[in-house]
């Protein structure tokens, strides 16, 4: 699992724009930026949809003004259902990022596997990153909520 004082691994998301498909690579993302990255399991799920996400959402301007340029929210999910979980939370100042195979969250070491229920899916966590070094790192205890929501996160900055 990656730890605090560690590089964001490497990597490519594809984002859904007015324009079509976008595809940026973490460097573009996260260079030269302070970024809070929080991870769902998945997108339009009770507990990311009702609490997680709208967190973030509601927060966001304390976010800017504590110094961070961008939030981030990671699911493994694809772009297209990202893009329409963000319309409908109105999720404007969040970045979707959609891991669709899972590759960065296990690059992360932060996957898990739900078997037949849906596969590989990111564990819940919410981190820190400064010039794409992890600052802090906040991971839940299965089947928990408590470390990685937006008030746990404004309030370690």
């Amino acid at each position: 699992m990656i730890t605090v004082g560690q590089s964001l691994p490497t990597g490519e998301f594809t984002f859904i724009t007015a324009e079509g498909k976008q595809v940026l690579d973490t460097r573009a993302l996260f260079a030269g930026k302070r970024v809070v990255l929080f991870a769902v399991p998945g997108a339009f799920t009770p507990t990311c949809s009702n609490a997680h996400l709208p967190g973030y959402v509601v927060l966001a301007d304390q976010f800017k003004a504590a110094g961070v340029d961008t939030i981030c929210c990671l699911s493994v999910n694809d772009a297209f259902v990202m893009k329409a979980w963000q319309q409908a939370q109105n999720a404007d100042a969040i970045t979707m990022l959609a891991d669709g195979d899972g590759s960065w969250t296990r690059a992360l070491g932060l996957a898990k596997e739900t078997g037949a229920f849906g596969g590989v899916r990111a564990q819940r966590f919410a981190l820190i990153a400064n010039d794409g070094v992890v600052e802090q790192l906040f991971v839940e205890a299965p089947g928990k909520f408590e470390v990685s929501d937006a008030e746990s996160l404004l309030a370690a900055l």
